[in-house]
Order: structure tokens, then sequence, then C-alpha cells
């Protein structure tokens, strides 16, 4: 079974279709990635680090969702992410980037 099919059976299982709509799905990732944003906040990225299971709880809400509003709208996740890449390597060519700061 993949993530995906883990993720949607755990939310059938409890009846939780209902709560996610496209709408919900997009608040709730905002809301998680503002949970992982806390555990950053007022400490270098190497306090933060030293909770790793806070971190991996709160990176894995936010893709699960991620994982259901993509679900939803019927989008390949790795199709998606692919497009994305192709956009971003015009967008920002590597001549362009690298070794620039």
């Amino acid at each position: 079974m993949n993530s995906m099919e883990k993720i949607n059976q755990f939310r059938d299982d409890r009846d939780w279709r209902q709560f996610h709509q496209e709408k919900d799905l997009a608040l709730s990732i905002t809301l998680e990635a503002a949970e992982l944003l806390e555990l950053f906040q007022w400490k270098t990225s190497e306090e933060a680090k030293e909770q790793p299971e806070r971190l991996k709880e709160e990176l894995a809400d936010v893709l699960i969702y991620s994982y259901m509003m993509a679900d939803n709208l019927g989008f390949d996740i790795d199709e998606i992410i692919d497009e994305k890449l192709k956009k971003n390597a015009l967008k920002y060519p590597i001549e362009q980037s690298k070794g620039q700061r």
C-alpha cells in the first residue's frame, strides 16, 4: 500500500472525507506549516533540529494534507513536482544561479 492509499484509508476509516474539501485542506496545510515554523521561532536551525521527532511530526502533517489535496484535485504528486522542477530550471538556469550570492 502506498502513502496515498494509507492516508485515504486512515481518513475513510474515520469518515473524515466530509471535512477534507480543498479549502479545508489548504487551510490545514497553512496551519500545519505554521506549527512547523513555530519549532524554529527564536532558535537557530541547529537548536530547532534538536527536536527531530517534533519536526518529523509537523512536516508529516504538512505532507499528509498536501497529498490529500493533490488526490482531491486528481493531481499526480510525482508529475506535478516534475513539471514544477522543469519550470524552475527555466526560471533559474544553473549558469545564473550556481556560485552566486
